[in-house]
């Protein structure tokens, strides 16, 4: 049964991105940070290398250096699993908090020239990962499965995230109940729990009339 399951999900993760203009299936190559008008690119060898051996090369070992982060340290993140239902996962992401996660997301993650279309994006890198990785997905496991060659990472909102969380866990805690807070003042409503409005005058009980 895990068979046809994966190759569901495969399916899944490549009409996704077939079904989006602009967006075809294939791996990033350049991680862009932007910030403004600044812009600096970094290979996705160069973060694959690291996850590999441990040690930077070129504008990462110097970004790395500048920011006084151990290249071992950066390299156990890349390298840190998330396990997550594969098909659960596809079915939570076409819900509407899973958009709603997905669009928080877009908002530091896009394509570079077409950052309209960076939920398209992420969700298909999100369903084709996991199922190359069998249910598990890391930072070069995401980027492998990017459907666009360069990846824009916005600086200021990538930060803004990180100040509210200094671990891994703490991040996926951060996306994942966000959503519903937004949700909850609206969530009665959907769930059914609306408060009852008033009643019209014409529905309103009568009273019986009495007998003749």
């Amino acid at each position: 049964m895990a068979r046809p399951l994966k190759l569901l999900t495969v399916l899944l993760g490549l009409s996704l991105s077939a079904v989006t203009p602009g967006l075809q299936v294939q791996a990033a190559e350049q991680v862009v940070f932007v910030s403004g008008a600044f812009r600096r690119s970094i290979p996705v060898a160069d973060l694959e290398h690291l996850a590999q051996t441990g040690q930077a090369r070129g504008l990462l070992a110097d970004v790395l250096r500048f920011g006084k982060q151990e290249p071992a340290s950066v390299a156990k993140l890349l390298n840190q699993q998330l396990t997550l239902p594969i098909v659960l996962t596809s079915r939570l992401l076409s819900t509407r908090i899973g958009e709603a996660l997905l669009q928080r997301l877009a908002g530091i993650f896009s394509p570079l020239r077409t950052p309209q279309k960076g939920v398209q994006a992420i969700r298909g890198a999100l369903i084709t990962g996991l199922a190359s990785g069998n249910g598990s997905l890391t930072a070069t496991g995401f980027l492998q499965a990017y459907p666009s060659q360069e990846l824009a990472v916005n600086i200021p909102a990538l930060l803004g995230v990180m100040s509210k969380a200094s671990s891994i866990s703490e991040l996926v805690r951060f996306f994942s109940e966000s959503p519903l807070d937004g949700l909850r003042g609206d969530g009665a409503a959907q769930s059914g729990g609306e408060p009852p409005k008033a009643s019209s005058p014409a529905t309103q009980p009568t009273a019986p009339s009495p007998a003749p």
